[in-house]
């Protein structure tokens, strides 16, 4: 009787030795998910910067003197508008302070519906906006084109690749000035050429320009006018003659500054290198 006795109790325990078994090995995967489910899930990757369109060219060889910082740029930047455009015409249209951060929040803004007058790099113009009619029946006055003759004489005899010249000088603090905009993987020299390409598709409007004045402000009356970017607004409001005058300029600028076969290390110059700061 004792052999079958222990026969029994022996295969009773490896039995249980395999259920054990068994079991241990079925609940591992169980185990091991639920253990990496409660491990922190790795950060997810940062997006990449967007390609840079149209780079400005690299710095050949170094500057006499480096670039002050952004903050104590408008000295030597009026210095080298003055050196442009002249002293008299650089104090009498652009604005002494903020001059690089103003320019880039003006370009920032001038494709958009709104910019602010109060953050324009130069001076108010002068003179009153005047209308012909009354609120209820108005048009523009064309003596209001006459208002921006000192800005036109000024553009007609810059010369835009000294313009550009100037702007890849100081390129490292325009770029950091729009950066600081709220712009950390932006690259302004695109948003440049952005904003030149839609003030280009401004309309041409000949003829009389109906105006209504629904509060304090005018609006054009053509639903398609009031429509367009800010700075589209301002060229027509200019007249069709200053306009003209404008787009003429500002193809020779974009000409300047969005050639594209400058651009094989073109992701380099995306960090300004440290060249300002503030």
């Amino acid at each position: 009787m004792r052999k079958p006795i222990w026969w029994v109790v022996g295969a009773v325990i490896v039995v249980c030795a395999a259920a054990i078994v068994y079991s241990w090995r079925a609940s591992r995967p169980a185990h091991h998910a639920a253990v990496q489910a409660s491990l922190p899930k790795p950060p997810p990757p940062a997006p990449a910067a967007p390609a840079v369109r149209n780079p400005v060219p690299a710095n050949g060889a170094p500057a006499a003197q480096p670039l002050p910082t952004l903050g104590d740029s408008d000295g030597p930047v009026r210095d080298a508008l003055a050196a442009l455009i002249g002293q008299a015409a650089t104090q009498r249209l652009i604005r002494p302070d903020m001059i690089v951060r103003h320019i880039v929040v003006t370009v920032d803004n001038l494709s958009r519906k709104h910019a602010s007058v109060d953050l324009r790099p130069v001076r108010p113009v002068p003179g009153q906006f005047a209308v012909q009619g009354d609120d209820q029946h108005a048009t523009l006055d064309p003596s209001n084109y006459q208002r921006y003759t000192p800005y036109m004489v000024v553009l007609q005899m810059l010369d835009m690749k000294q313009l550009a010249a100037l702007y890849f000088h100081f390129y490292p603090l325009f770029q950091q000035a729009y950066q600081n905009l709220g712009y950390p993987n932006g690259y302004f020299n695109d948003r440049l050429v952005e904003t030149i390409d839609n003030l280009l598709e401004t309309p041409d409007v000949q003829g009389p320009i109906s105006l209504v004045r629904p509060n304090v402000m005018y609006q054009y009356a053509d639903p398609m006018l009031e429509n367009l970017s800010a700075g589209q607004k301002v060229l027509v409001r200019m007249g069709p003659q200053n306009e003209a005058i404008i787009k003429a300029k500002l193809k020779e600028l974009r000409a300047a500054v969005a050639d594209r076969t400058r651009g094989a290390d073109a992701n380099r110059t995306r960090d300004p290198g440290g060249s300002g700061g503030g």
